[in-house]
């Protein structure tokens, strides 16, 4: 049993300043009595304008774990490893933070702009194994910026708008997607999930020469504006979210969110809805820019090594995530684990 963050009983939120204060309940069983390790992502650790963490505190029972951060990208997992002599090894997680909306006033550059580093800056700009800046995902690029102007917020929004004209959410795709971007330009089927939309935009991003990232995390409220961007408190296990954010030496992390926008298209009013119908057009307004945060920020780690380490690097670690002498179980539709999350708003 252990905690993350030191827990002082302070309040993590103030309701006068918009902040919700919430608690995350994780937990996961492991199935079949084997040797196993398994990685549960965790709350983001940094506090930011619009997310406070609190503390994270666990138990469990055959098993031995902790907390751990990958070096490279600060991502916070829970580590468990069970040596195969409990039946059904089991770990909960109880995660307490707060967040309240945000919105970046692209407008007014700030004076408070923390600018990136050498090594920051050629971190989000690289490419990986699943989100490549070269080939068609470069050629694409080019393509877009033709139409757009010279400054980052221009390009930024030309990438957000082509992605919002010319891609669309695809029900059928197996929980939030692969991020496979050359998969999904190469097969001219834009279609897709939060981490296949969003995914691309970092890429088209970066081969601009703009950092970018995914921010992988989960939806833990009902959307004040949208039925279709929110999950009830209670059972939100199936309510994995990415979002996106590029960089301006202006404003900081500008948050963006095109994916939601095609979910708005699709799911608001029970069938598909015109690009140019008033509650999309008002979602690609302000999905440029802000984010509503009914919503808890994982991490912005993509192919990573998790600590201490995995066999393979991972596409990103939004899911629970294992490992067994079997092979990789499907945190789709895990026959060797089960997990379940749930979330609820805690009274000022």
């Amino acid at each position: 049993m252990g905690t993350a963050l030191p827990w002082t009983g302070a309040k993590v939120a103030d309701a006068a300043d918009g902040w919700r204060e919430f608690e995350v309940t994780t937990e996961v069983e492991l199935l079949d009595g084997g040797p196993a390790k398994v990685w549960v992502p965790m709350p983001l650790t940094r506090e930011t304008a619009y997310y406070r963490p609190g503390a994270n505190d666990w138990k469990g029972s055959g098993l031995q774990g902790g907390f751990r951060v990958d070096p490279v990208h600060g991502a916070n997992v829970f580590y468990g490893e069970s040596d195969g002599k409990a039946a059904q090894p089991k770990v909960v997680i109880v995660s307490r933070f707060a967040t309240r909306d945000r919105i970046v006033d692209l407008a007014t550059p700030s004076r408070e702009v923390i600018q990136l580093n050498a090594a920051e800056r050629e971190l989000y700009l690289r490419p990986t194994e699943h989100v490549p800046t070269d080939g068609i995902v470069g050629a694409t690029a080019r393509k877009i910026m033709l139409g757009a102007g010279p400054g980052a917020t221009d390009r930024a929004r030309a990438i957000y708008e082509w992605i919002v004209d010319n891609t669309y959410r695809n029900p059928k795709t197996r929980g939030c997607g692969t991020g496979d971007i050359r998969f999904l330009l190469e097969s001219g089927d834009f279609g897709g999930k939060c981490a296949d939309l969003n995914a691309l935009f970092v890429g088209l991003a970066r081969a601009s020469g703009i950092p970018a990232r995914d921010v992988y995390g989960v939806r833990v409220a009902a959307s004040k504006s949208y039925k279709s961007l929110g999950r009830a408190g209670g059972d939100i296990t199936k309510a994995q979210h990415c979002r996106a954010e590029f960089f301006h030496p202006a404003y900081g992390w500008v948050p963006v969110d095109p994916a939601d926008v095609r979910k708005v298209v699709l799911e608001e009013e029970g069938a598909v809805i015109p690009i140019n119908n008033p509650k999309v057009a008002a979602a690609r307004a302000k999905l440029f820019g802000a984010w509503e945060m009914n919503w808890l920020p994982y991490n912005t780690a993509m192919d990573v090594v998790l600590p201490p380490t995995t066999a393979t690097r991972v596409n990103f670690l939004m899911y629970p995530y294992a490992e067994t002498p079997k092979g990789k179980p499907d945190p789709y539709e895990p026959d060797f684990f089960s997990y379940k999350i749930t979330s609820r708003e805690v009274a000022a």
